[in-house]
């Protein structure tokens, strides 16, 4: 399967199908067909069609997809197949609350490390999770193979953050941070702005009015 040409829009979405096929295997339902998935995903049945055939996957007519085949082909594109130790850096209210929830593991995203600078909680074990400073930061993406970094540190300190998670050897990063950070075209980046989000929807429900 070839996933390098699969369209990011379709990437996007890919998410929201392995979560309605999860859901689906969940309730013991064997098939599914596209306009299942089109309505659980917010889409049209053709869409689901076009971004399932990326993956090399087509319903059989009148049956539909294999829900148990399809999740496969979905989770490996996705590569929740495999397993991405991930590193949380900054451990305030947003970072303890990514750090503890454990639906990233169940994912295969599982949370091994938590960076801080703060002096009070280094060396401190907070929801079963060990704080290390910033300057352990290499050691432990050597040591755990850690494929991805959180930043969920103040805007000031985001790409200082994101300085160290390159010069340690990560290569994809979650920025939660309210700052667009600089890193070299090698390092995948993806922003969560939750001010940003909230505004959108401001907009919506002002439209609305």
């Amino acid at each position: 399967m070839a996933t390098g040409h699969i369209p990011e829009a379709t990437v996007a979405r890919l998410p929201l199908y392995l979560r309605s096929l999860t859901e689906l295997a969940a309730a013991g339902e064997p098939t599914t067909s596209s306009d299942v998935l089109a309505e659980r995903a917010g889409v049209n049945a053709a869409k689901v069609r076009k971004d399932l055939s990326y993956l090399g996957t087509h319903g059989t007519r009148g049956v539909g997809y294999d829900v148990r085949h399809l999740t496969f082909e979905v989770s490996r594109a996705l590569g929740v197949a495999n397993t991405w130790p991930v590193v949380v850096c900054g451990l305030g209210n947003l970072g303890r609350a990514l750090a503890k929830h454990t639906g990233f593991t169940e994912r295969g995203f599982p949370v091994v490390a938590a960076i801080d600078v703060d002096p009070e909680i280094v060396g401190t074990t907070i929801d079963g999770l060990r704080v290390h400073s910033p300057d352990e930061l290499a050691a432990l993406v050597h040591d755990l193979e850690v494929a991805i970094g959180v930043i969920a540190t103040p805007a000031e300190a985001a790409q200082e953050t994101a300085d160290l998670l390159v010069a340690a050897g990560v290569r994809s990063i979650l920025d939660f941070s309210p700052r667009v950070v600089s890193v070299p075209d090698t390092v995948e980046v993806r922003m969560v702005d939750l001010s940003t989000e909230l505004q959108i929807l401001g907009f919506h429900l002002q439209r609305d009015l």
